[in-house]
């Protein structure tokens, strides 16, 4: 069967950008996990989820089925070699809802891999607790932070995501308020957080602890991830991701002091400084945070500069990436035509 043995789910939530694929790469090291570059599934489908509806509003399955696993062939990460069976996939269902094809599609990757854990990287999954709380095997959640305004920093040089300091912060602050939330409303036992700065700092404290809450063998091999296949696939995928063929930097914190204006740090700790501060991070200036000032037509200023910034990332230079996700892109962007 597919499902005999019973993966453990584990989901790693909280803002892109926070050197979560570092993580995840770590911890794929370990024997009895698995932890796939992420397509993304619930986070792509459940918007388009009516479009799969018949006349009788009945869910058309065998074709989300078939969507969902075109979408992982395409995935500019591979996460197979041969093409997915689908019917493997929906006799492992435990229902016909996303949610099941979701799990179906991880408890696949494992039984390829005779893992005892999958490990899901779509951050964005904490937008989908209720529904992964209703499942009969609940996730782990591991709540990946790291300093906002380095997180901001970095996206403002990736393809992806917002590029304005104000929608940045508005999102870091969000993302974190909904992760500390879910602390709050599931038991202790399902819910870690880990700080990226003494992640990378302190690797093997950080993976250590890690396992002992998920009653894993802790292994000194998770720091070859950079030398692994999947590493070397990833890092190869675009320049989002260059850094994951590398040893772990142990100095990459604080770079928002060079790489931020002035101006920008005010406006993201005037939004988030609050939250910097809940998580453990000094602001550098407080007191100029806490008397800015932001108007309705700075706000306009701001998504017209946001809309701009987005629009020039896209046309960014990055041939192989751009050329491995276009298949991928294409298809997404017709599922919305449906």
């Amino acid at each position: 069967m597919l499902n005999k043995f019973n993966p453990q789910p584990i989901q790693i939530i909280g803002t892109q950008r926070s050197g979560s694929n570092l993580f995840r790469l770590m911890l794929n090291q370990l024997d009895k996990v698995i932890a796939p570059h992420p397509p993304h599934i619930l986070q792509r489908f459940f918007p388009v989820i009516d479009n799969y509806n018949t006349s009788e509003s009945k869910l058309d399955f065998k074709e989300l089925t078939e969507d969902v696993c075109k979408m992982v062939e395409l995935n500019p990460v591979e996460l197979v070699k041969t093409e997915i069976d689908r019917d493997r996939i929906i006799n492992n269902c435990k229902d016909q809802t996303l949610t099941s094809l979701f799990y179906s599609m991880y408890d696949y990757f494992a039984s390829e891999e005779n893992a005892a854990y999958w490990i899901c990287k779509s951050m964005a999954n904490m937008n989908f607790v209720n529904e992964l709380e209703e499942r009969e095997r609940k996730p782990f959640y591991l709540h990946m932070f790291r300093d906002g305004r380095d997180v901001a920093s970095s996206f403002k040089k990736a393809i992806v995501g917002e590029k304005h300091i104000w929608h940045l912060a508005k999102k870091w602050k969000s993302d974190q308020e909904k992760c500390l939330e879910l602390m709050k409303n599931v038991p202790e036992a399902r819910f870690l957080t880990i700080k990226y700065e003494q992640l990378i700092q302190d690797s093997k404290t950080e993976i250590k602890r890690v396992c002992k809450y998920l009653n894993i063998g802790f292994e000194d091999k998770y720091m070859n991830y950079h030398e692994s296949e999947a590493s070397k696939t990833t890092a190869k995928s675009g320049k989002m991701w260059a850094n994951v063929g590398k040893p772990v930097m142990k100095n990459n914190f604080n770079k928002f002091k060079k790489q931020l204006s002035r101006e920008e740090i005010i406006i993201f700790e005037h939004v988030a400084g609050d939250m910097l501060e809940r998580l453990g991070y000094e602001l550098v200036f407080p007191e100029e945070a806490k008397a800015f000032v932001i108007t309705d037509d700075m706000i306009g200023q701001y998504n017209m500069e946001n809309e701009a910034l987005k629009a020039e990332a896209k046309q960014s230079i990055d041939p192989e990436g751009q050329k491995l996700r276009k298949d991928q892109q294409k298809f997404i962007s017709d599922l919305n035509k449906k």
